[in-house]
Formats: structure tokens, C-alpha cells, sequence
């Protein structure tokens, strides 16, 4: 497999750097509304809209075939960004943001090394490791001692 170029590496590098931040203005957003669930309705409703006027710039609206050929876990992603964007406007501004990322990502990387190891959701077979499993409980020591810290 040929070296991703470098800006294929930079985007989720960007985007996990975006977490955080997600976390704490709609943790902010929660606060002023009064309500968590407001909130990731709020954070929905306009990503939503975004990826909407995407959608129809770009004229990649799906045809109802596509769509009727959908299982049922094809559309449980929006179920689980809801989780994620519920759960850190609850529980990111009551942990912090260091002891939040750090356990979203020991969160990240351990359903990771399933996904990997099993080819599940269309990822590449890639066996389970020793420096694998080494480096995930390293993330967990991290979370440990962050949160003594």
C-alpha cells in the first residue's frame, strides 16, 4: 500500500483536535440552553444543515434504490454521534477536557483494535498485537494518571 499523503494525515489529526473543543461549546451551549439533550439538538440541527448545502453543492444526493438498500446499522451512525455529542456536552465540562479526550480516545483505540482485528464496518483485517494491546494499555495508565494528576 502506497504512503497516504501527508494531508490525509493532518485531516484526523485535525479533527480529533476539534473534539475537545466540540465538547466544551456544547458542554457552553448546554449550560445557556438548560438542557443537554437541547443542546446536541441544537449541535444536529446544524451540522445537519451544513452537511445538507454540502450534499446539494456537490449534487451527491442518493437515489431511493440507495437507500432502500440500507440495513439497519447503516443508519445507526447518526445513533451513535448522538451518543458521543450527548454524552460530552454532559460529561466533558463535569470531568474536564484532558481526563475526557483521554478516555474517549482508550474508548477509540480499543474499539479500534476490535474493528481491525475482526475486518468489521469495512475495515482492512489487521491481526491483534502485542505492541497493540501494549500501546492501548499505555492509554490507560494515561487515563490513571491524569486522573490522579
Amino acid at each position: 500500500m502506497p504512503a497516504p499523503v501527508w494531508w490525509l494525515l493532518c485531516l484526523p489529526f485535525i479533527a480529533g483536535a476539534f473534539l475537545p473543543l466540540q465538547a466544551g461549546i456544547n458542554g457552553q451551549l448546554a449550560k445557556q440552553v438548560s438542557s443537554v439533550l437541547a443542546a446536541a439538538l441544537i449541535s444536529f440541527v446544524v451540522g445537519s444543515l451544513a452537511l445538507l448545502a454540502l450534499v446539494l453543492s456537490q449534487r451527491e444526493v442518493p437515489g431511493f434504490a440507495a437507500l432502500k438498500g440500507l440495513t439497519w446499522w447503516h443508519w445507526s451512525g447518526g445513533l451513535l454521534g448522538a451518543f458521543f455529542i450527548t454524552t460530552a456536552a454532559f460529561a466533558g465540562p463535569r470531568i474536564g477536557a484532558m481526563l475526557f479526550m483521554t478516555l474517549v480516545l482508550a474508548g477509540q483505540l480499543a474499539m479500534a483494535l476490535a474493528l481491525d482485528h475482526f475486518g468489521w464496518a469495512g475495515f482492512r483485517e489487521s491481526p491483534v498485537t502485542f505492541g497493540k494491546v501494549a500501546g492501548l494499555v499505555l492509554i490507560l495508565a494515561g487515563v490513571w494518571m491524569i486522573r490522579r494528576g
